[in-house]
């Protein structure tokens, strides 16, 4: 991503609006809960959704999580409360108890951030959950997983939008640079206290931050290799429509016109985000069944003689309304996403169609 000079200007009320358009629609008067570090990013976050939630009658709940990983955590939780407290914004501290593992510390402390966040919310009753990952967080993602050798589907990064059965996991910054966010709290006057773990070389991210710049440049260029093909699978997205049953629908003819690994990954993505499991169809199951979905039509068998599942989801084979255009449906199996219709996580990243999430 290129650096331009108005990535170090302050994110005024109006950019932050904007960055929130295409989550909508929210409630008449929003409560939505942002997850609180004390450091820059999430700070800056709070602080901009407090605005974004007064103007329409809402407010906001910061929830702290205390890991509990270090000495004093818990005075730093508390300093984070009382400052966001000075400001008129509710907060929460949210403390990790129990043993801690010896290995794989930090993604268990990723698992038990997010579980309590989601209990809280869910205690709470509040649908939507802010968290602060921004541009800079985003490319640090791709290398990393550039790094590891992943395959394009995970070198797409992280999503803006999760729906989770009880809440919504919204990054609404992903497209804001750090150093707007720093300059946002330095407008304010607010101070911040940077997380010791961003520096400390056992983790990976700290590790990248830290690597010579020819060595992390390298990486990075695999990635933008590979972002090429993402910018595909944007634009497959156009041929995509959701209804409000929570169903995706796939024009058949667009699907066939597309490359035959663009399909794989494309309905890959979509029984994902439809069928509700955490993870893809592996490989082979996904480029079986876009060959189905390619496959030329039988006569007499346009209906449920096409008809197959995959991954949680019954895919279907109808004609559009009023035309002769055949259109894939595919459907949560079972009523599993129940209450709410989505919209692929992957989808809404690449900056994909909006659509109703909440009633």
């Amino acid at each position: 991503m290129r650096v331009t000079p108005a990535d170090a200007l302050p994110v005024d009320v109006g950019a932050f609006a904007r960055a929130m358009a295409p989550f909508e629609p929210f409630e008449k008067k929003p409560v939505v809960a942002v997850a609180v570090s004390g450091g820059r990013d999430s700070l800056a976050l709070a602080l901009l959704a407090h605005d974004w939630a007064r103007v329409r009658g809402g407010a906001i709940v910061a929830l702290i999580v205390d890991h509990g990983l270090r000495s004093g955590s818990d005075g730093e939780a508390a300093s984070t409360r009382d400052l966001l407290a000075g400001l008129g914004i509710e907060a929460g501290v949210l403390c990790w108890s129990g043993a801690k593992p010896q290995s794989g510390l930090q993604e268990a402390a990723r698992t038990a951030r997010y579980r309590l966040l989601s209990d809280e919310c869910r205690r709470r009753g509040i649908l939507h959950l802010l968290l602060a990952h921004h541009a800079d967080d985003q490319e640090e993602t791709v290398t990393m997983r550039a790094a590891r050798g992943s395959g394009l589907d995970g070198l797409a990064g992280m999503a803006a939008l999760v729906e989770r059965p009880d809440v919504r996991l919204l990054r609404p910054l992903l497209a804001v640079r750090r150093a707007r966010l720093t300059a946002t709290l330095l407008a304010r006057g607010v101070a911040w206290v940077d997380d010791p773990s961003n520096t400390d070389l056992r983790f990976e991210r700290a590790r990248l931050r830290a690597a010579p710049a020819s060595t992390a440049v390298a990486v990075a260029e695999r990635g933008l290799r590979a972002a090429g093909e993402r910018r595909l699978a944007q634009a497959a997205v156009e041929m995509l429509e959701f209804d409000q049953a929570g169903a995706a629908i796939i024009d058949r003819a667009g699907f066939c016109r597309l490359g035959v690994d663009l399909q794989a990954r494309l309905l890959s993505r979509v029984v994902l985000a439809i069928g509700g499991r955490e993870h893809a169809p592996r490989r082979d199951r996904a480029e079986r069944a876009a060959r189905r979905l390619a496959a030329p039509v039988v006569r007499g068998k346009s209906g449920k003689g096409q008809d197959f599942t995959l991954s949680a989801c019954r895919l279907t084979l109808r004609q559009a309304p009023g035309g002769r255009r055949l259109r894939w449906i595919v459907w949560p199996e079972s009523g599993r996403n129940g209450r709410q219709p989505l919209v692929p996580a992957e989808f809404f990243a690449c900056g994909g169609r909006v659509a109703s999430h909440v009633d």
